[in-house]
């Protein structure tokens, strides 16, 4: 045999679906009716010296799904039952926000005015990135709406690196910034942030500044010390979280597909562990999945790997709108 077998034709899938999972399309954001909704951001303020690197990440991850796309009401044993209980609460995938290189204002409010439009229709965003610059709009959007409504939130950040820059490359909204930036919202008065490992681009300064302002950090090896169910009674019960899932968070083992690879990465398992947790504690309002870079993956792996993670997340979160 010369090349691999096609799982997707295995299983039934035609092969030539575009959205994630072969969801239903909704390019019309002002349409939206279901309870979550996936779209995609080629970028949002990359530094010079490397460009939209991960510009390509989100339509890999599309692909990455294809295998799956006749099989949504088979069980899935992560989920225990079916990935969305029932078909009213399928996600619908949004497509891609459109990218202009060097312009990374307008990419910024692109993100913003769509986070704002999918959270006005009551549906919970899933941003799928796209370097971590990309979640600063998406957390000023979700910020704008919380204290509209009177909310305080909490965010959860899993990432090998902290990203408390105030500028880096004279630039401070790029990825390394992205906490830094989430800590000056109005709303925001609890950041936990774990995965940390390795050297990144923090300075001794950034992580003193983190730690004045009153973030709990739970290093990479902390948390395979004490577990996921530990770091879940860091989240207040009945808190509005939004998680910042950053690819370069799980071991590159199985998530190859990052610029910045560290050895001692969380697992599948515990990502999911995490997300499930926080959904029972709390209430995701909003989630992000950044960083993947298709051109570093090896064999598909990564991009499995992470696309599975949001398909777990899309799980859980409609198990807890059908909950109420």
């Amino acid at each position: 045999m010369t090349s691999s077998p096609n799982l997707g034709a295995l299983y039934g899938a035609a092969g030539t679906e575009t959205t994630f999972l072969g969801l239903a399309a909704a390019p019309e954001l002002s349409a939206v009716t279901a309870p979550m909704a996936l779209i995609g951001a080629p970028g949002a303020t990359p530094y010079a010296s490397v460009g939209s690197y991960c510009a390509e990440g989100p339509d890999a991850l599309r692909l990455a799904t294809r295998a799956f796309t006749a099989n949504l009401d088979h069980h899935d044993f992560d989920l225990g039952g079916r990935l969305f209980p029932r078909p009213e609460l399928r996600a619908v995938d949004c497509g891609n926000l459109p990218h202009q290189e060097g312009q990374p204002a307008a990419n910024r409010e692109a993100i913003r005015t769509a986070i704002a439009t999918l959270l006005e229709r009551g549906a919970v965003p899933l941003l799928m990135g796209g370097d971590d610059s990309v979640p600063i709009p998406m957390l000023e959007a979700v910020n704008a709406r919380a204290a509209a409504e009177g909310r305080k939130l909490t965010v959860l950040q899993i990432d090998a690196h902290i990203d408390w820059r105030d500028s880096h490359m004279d630039e401070t909204q790029g990825l390394s910034s992205t906490m830094r930036r989430a800590s000056e919202l109005s709303q925001v008065e609890r950041i936990v942030q774990v995965g940390a490992r390795g050297i990144g681009s923090a300075g001794v300064n950034d992580v003193a500044d983190a730690l004045a302002w009153g973030v709990t950090f739970v290093p990479g090896r902390t948390f395979h010390r004490i577990g996921a169910a530990a770091v879940l009674e860091m989240i207040p019960r009945g808190a509005d979280v939004v998680i910042c899932i950053d690819a370069d968070a799980l071991d590159p083992g199985i998530l190859p597909g990052v610029i910045g690879r560290a050895p001692g990465g969380l697992s599948y398992g515990d990502v999911c562990d995490l997300i499930e947790g926080v959904a029972a504690r709390g209430r995701i309002r909003a989630m992000d999945f950044v960083e993947f870079m298709p051109e570093r993956d090896v064999d598909g792996i990564g991009a499995l790997t992470f696309a599975r993670i949001i398909m777990t997340s899309m799980g859980v979160i409609a198990r807890a709108v059908d909950a109420g």
